[in-house]
């Protein structure tokens, strides 16, 4: 099955989803969207009342904001995929509660496997959590780090910005890194790429030479 696939499956799954008590008051699901081969994947925490009407991740006040942070890094909003740690809307905005994000996580991480980002940025200290556990985001903000497979960079969401304006020059601030650290991500990335090749290409060789020294004894 191939990630667009893949995704679309993720998404119906979500749709009819009943896992958590979430599903209770929802209007629409919001799985995310964005291209299945998208190098850069943007977390969120949850989707808002606008979110929630149409089914679609960071389209209010927040989400305009967002166009402006990706068009600081020379990107389109159609260039990410973007997303939320849970895929229905919390009541009155509040933080996911632990069942709810465990719940969600199941599709969020198929999700993450499907389009196999080089970098994942998390938006605010909710998604932030999921791959930085007990680190505080004023410590962490625009920096990129390895986390397993892949490169995290966390920052604070734009809603954040919102309503503290001291916020918004520190994210356009961050943005404004992210083609610096998307070509190191790419380098790296290609680098343990070539060396993961050359490890198989060592296995096979020394499985093909023991059939022959097998037969000179």
């Amino acid at each position: 099955m191939s990630a667009q696939d893949n995704l679309v499956q993720i998404a119906s799954e979500v749709s009819t989803c009943t896992n958590c008590i979430l599903h209770k008051t929802r209007i629409k699901s919001v799985p995310g969207e964005g291209p299945a081969n998208a190098e850069i994947m943007l977390i969120g925490e949850g989707p808002g009342a606008t979110e929630n009407e149409f089914g679609r991740p960071f389209i209010g006040s927040a989400g305009k904001f967002l166009v402006e942070l990706l068009a600081q890094a020379g990107l389109k909003r159609t260039d990410v995929w973007i997303c939320n740690v849970v895929k229905c809307r919390p009541l009155d905005n509040r933080d996911p509660l632990p069942d709810e994000l465990a719940a969600c996580n199941l599709y969020l991480d198929r999700q993450i496997e499907a389009i196999n980002p080089k970098i994942i940025i998390t938006l605010g200290r909710i998604s932030m959590g999921k791959f930085m556990p007990g680190v505080k985001i004023t410590q962490v903000h625009g920096q990129m780090r390895r986390v397993g497979d892949r490169f995290v960079i966390a920052m604070f969401h734009p809603a954040a910005a919102l309503h503290q304006a001291a916020l918004k020059p520190v994210l356009l601030a961050d943005f404004a890194k992210l083609p610096q650290q998307l070509e190191a991500a790419r380098q790296e990335l290609a680098k343990l790429s070539a060396i993961s090749d050359a490890v198989v290409r060592v296995i096979n060789d020394s499985l093909e030479e023991e059939p022959k020294q097998m037969k000179l004894l």
